[in-house]
């Protein structure tokens, strides 16, 4: 795919919003095929580095500059591959290291809608291997007359009204729910539990902190020392979870807990890592609900659990229903495996023109 090709005649793209995310959904076929040629396409596409992304498609927000490429799978009793590329806003970076749970919901509709499987009736379940990580997710959803619905009477916090029901299940194969074997480990001073139930989490009580709780996303990221403290915490959190150097990464995310303020059973601030979620990802509430299930596990004394399946996590716009199981190997190895029900919504469907150059 030559360069000037794309600029003068455009890429297939669809917008999608997926749970409480918005991001870009292209056929891996319609991509450079060279991982530095397509981050370099995508930052033009995106319009990064610009803290507005005005001349692109990003939201001037981690949550509203994402990217899903999808193919078919070669892999037996996988329907589709799915790749996320988190594209900074601020900073000529597309980071691989993590994937993303909320674009995953939109992954089966796309699928069906670009051709790659065909709907099997009024319901269709799509299978989906999540290539940054390995685990396995098994998409459900509505397909009248062969297409996605995306109308229904689903609402999740932080997307208005209601749309059609997504129901999104989660295995991790073979990998460990804890990477360092241990329920808490001591970095910087702050007792931490290290845990991937699909996406890198680190668990910090709140009040280590200096923090309450309750505080908005802004108040949160006015805090320059706060920022400062978590992420040395997290750039030890990322080497011992073997993620390597994630300096330049946003893995693994960084979550405060502190006792529920309503009828939830934990409630959450997390760092992404500098910018605060407005919500909260699938894939982050199946680690924190994970997490706080294991004995002796951050967040485990805060946690309220009173339901045996059910995590009701609080978050600042309001609650996410994790259903998680957790189970312990003879070896003691901690396992996890959880269900999420999501919503998504095609915007737009057409060919998205990448500036010249960047």
């Amino acid at each position: 795919m030559a360069a000037a090709d794309t600029v003068r005649t455009g890429i297939p793209c669809m917008l999608m919003r997926g749970g409480t995310s918005k991001g870009a959904y292209f056929l891996a076929e319609d991509m450079p095929g060279d991982p530095a040629e397509r981050d370099d396409l995508l930052l033009r596409i995106m319009g990064s580095p610009d803290p507005s992304q005005i001349d692109g498609l990003g939201g001037a927000h981690p949550l509203t500059s994402k990217v899903a490429i999808v193919s078919r799978s070669t892999e037996p009793g996988i329907d589709v591959d799915y790749l996320f590329l988190q594209v900074a806003v601020e900073e000529p970076v597309v980071a691989d290291a993590q994937t993303c749970g909320n674009l995953l919901a939109g992954i089966g509709p796309f699928a069906i809608e670009r051709g790659l499987v065909a709907a099997s009736g009024d319901e269709s379940t799509v299978r989906i291997r999540l290539l940054n990580t390995g685990d396995v997710a098994t998409a459900t959803f509505s397909t009248p007359g062969g297409l996605p619905d995306y109308d229904g009477d689903t609402a999740i916090d932080g997307v208005p009204g209601t749309a059609g029901r997504i129901t999104l299940e989660l295995t991790g194969g073979d990998k460990p729910l804890l990477p360092t074997g241990r329920p808490a480990d001591d970095i910087d001073g702050h007792r931490v539990t290290l845990i991937d139930n699909g996406m890198p989490v680190a668990l910090l009580r709140a009040d280590e902190f200096g923090v309450s709780g309750d505080e908005s996303p802004a108040e949160l990221e006015e805090r320059a020392d706060l920022h400062e403290a978590l992420e040395r915490v997290r750039l030890e959190a990322g080497r011992l979870m073997g993620l390597g150097d994630v300096a330049a990464q946003t893995v693994p995310k960084m979550f405060l807990l502190s006792p529920p303020r309503g009828a939830g059973a934990i409630s959450t601030r997390a760092f992404i890592p500098a910018r605060v979620h407005t919500s909260i990802g699938v894939l982050m509430a199946a680690s924190v609900a994970a997490g706080i299930r294991i004995p002796d596990a951050v967040g485990s004394d805060l946690a309220v659990l009173a339901d045996p399946d059910v995590t009701d996590i609080e978050h600042p716009s309001g609650t996410f229903s994790a259903t998680v199981g957790v189970t312990r190997d003879a070896d003691g190895t901690w396992r996890a495996a959880s269900t999420s029900i999501r919503t998504a919504r095609k915007i737009f469907d057409g060919r998205v023109f990448p500036r010249p150059r960047r």
